[in-house]
């Protein structure tokens, strides 16, 4: 097992299972022969699926918000901040359209270009925003016909634990899965054959070594990595006005995310 540790008082207060690499092959190997299925299912009945995450995410929220309290350590008013922000990122995925493009529609000939699932999809989430993050990478790959494989920050699984046990009350299984462990998992993931695509958040080296990783079969990428956040001052800005709100943005989530002024 692992243990998680409450960064307030830096005490152990849960442990998760700590996975190896042949269980997170399972895991891929139950998402893979899930995908074909899950990938038929209409997008009415997957639009749904997500207003219904929706609703039972919303329905734990104060659940949510102090699991992510007690074990990333931002206040509770803030981690209450990062659940509604969920439930509304799902709702927001869940109106998303796919259309069909019409390339060409001429006397003789039509061309459309549809959107299909890629299959399985790897998702591999950070510590600072854990649910909010695990919520962007893996529904839009539900809502797109995908299954997935997600590995959250070890020092952050309990709120995804949780996520994924709602998500696997809806959905068949096999479809999402979760495989807590050490950065080797990771790294067995990016690298991994029957995995058609990564979405990683996290720091910039990392994100260089699941590019090279995933390389060996052209897996699709996205990739949020660290930045180098600016505050712009225009020249009529009442300074005094705005430099504490400027400031108080460069600690935002105690100054851990990407998002923070940095310059």
């Amino acid at each position: 097992t692992l243990e998680v540790i409450n960064p307030a008082t830096e005490a152990v207060f849960e442990t998760v299972p700590r996975a190896d690499i042949a269980q997170m092959n399972a895991a891929v190997a139950a998402a893979k022969a899930a995908q074909k299925a899950w990938a038929e299912t209409s997008m009415t009945s997957r639009r749904a699926l997500l207003e219904e995450l929706a609703d039972a995410i919303g329905a734990e929220a104060d659940t949510f918000a102090r699991i992510i309290t007690q074990e990333q350590g931002k206040p509770l008013f803030l981690a209450e901040v990062e659940v509604g922000g969920a439930v509304a990122w799902t709702r927001y995925t869940a109106d998303l359209e796919i259309p069909v493009k019409v390339i060409e529609d001429s006397e003789n000939k039509r061309i459309e270009a549809h959107h299909k699932p890629l299959g399985v999809v790897g998702s591999i989430t950070p510590w600072n925003w854990p649910l909010m993050i695990a919520i962007w990478h893996i529904m839009p790959a539900l809502r797109t016909g995908n299954t997935v494989v997600c590995k959250p920050s070890s020092f952050t699984p309990i709120n995804t634990i949780r996520l994924i046990e709602l998500i696997n009350e809806e959905v068949p299984a096999g479809v999402v899965n979760i495989v807590t462990g050490e950065s080797g998992i990771g790294s067995a993931i990016s690298s991994h054959p029957d995995i058609n695509k990564i979405v990683f958040t996290g720091s910039t080296p990392t994100g260089q070594r699941i590019m090279s990783s995933a390389a060996a079969n052209l897996k699709r990428l996205t990739l949020e990595l660290g930045g180098n956040d600016a505050a712009i001052v225009l020249p009529d800005a009442d300074v005094d006005k705005i430099a504490e709100p400027i400031f108080q943005t460069a600690f935002l989530n105690m100054g851990q995310t990407c998002a923070a002024l940095k310059r």
